[in-house]
């Protein structure tokens, strides 16, 4: 199975940009979908944007269309997330997870069996 390492977060100002990068190992990475979520304290985890298999498609969630940007380098085993306009309530452990099944929702948790660890996000207003 996969393993994940997340890795790129800190502390910004509003307005800022940063790309955490997700870096996998142990399996076949080319045969996973990959996601990245999000989870702020006292909140349920959601979901931030995906990419299928060989990165053709991408999905994002409406609070972060337009200024993150979800890719990934099957050469190299990873994932990134670029993150531009960053704003206070995008604050966040941000955890990428892998999925082999294909089709269904991207946007759900439940749909991704292997998780990363996160890291974490803090813009500062």
């Amino acid at each position: 199975q996969v393993q994940m390492v997340e890795s790129g977060g800190g502390l910004v100002q509003a307005g800022d940009s940063l790309r955490l990068s997700c870096a996998a190992s142990g399996d076949t990475f080319s045969n996973y979908a990959m996601g990245w979520f999000r989870q702020a304290p006292g909140k349920e985890r959601e979901f931030v944007t995906a990419i299928s298999w060989s990165g053709g498609s991408t999905y994002y969630a409406v609070s972060v269309k337009g200024r993150f940007t979800i890719s990934r380098d099957n050469a190299k085993n990873t994932v990134y997330l670029q993150m531009n306009s960053l704003k206070p309530e995008d604050t966040a452990v941000y955890s990428c997870a892998a999925r082999r099944l294909r089709g269904g929702n991207y946007g759900q948790v439940s749909m991704y069996p292997y998780w990363g660890q996160g890291t974490q996000v803090t813009v500062s207003s």
